[in-house]
């Protein structure tokens, strides 16, 4: 029963991956896909933890703190980029 629910979970988790994949495709700014990049990390982690408590393999949890640390300095490099060379809006006009 539990171990149901927890997959359940993981399964909505992953659902929400598929919005964030619409986000990142349609913008419109470059800190709205840097956000639902975070939002990857951050579901990614909630999912293998979830997994990992519900089929009882303790070597996702050290997966899932790999990914915590690349998320943290995938957002570090994004905020510590230049402003020339930031990725710039298509859509804006000059």
């Amino acid at each position: 029963m539990m171990q149901n629910l927890l997959t359940g979970m993981a399964v909505f988790l992953m659902a929400n991956l598929v919005v964030g994949l619409l986000r990142v495709h349609l913008g419109p700014t470059p800190a709205d896909r840097m956000l639902s990049m975070l939002l990857f990390g951050t579901t990614t982690v909630a999912t293998m933890l979830l997994l990992a408590y519900a089929q009882a393999m303790p070597a996702l949890v050290i997966v899932a703190l790999v990914f915590v640390m690349l998320a943290t300095i995938g957002s570090i490099a994004f905020v510590q980029l230049p402003p020339r060379l930031k990725p710039t809006n298509r859509n804006e006009k000059p």
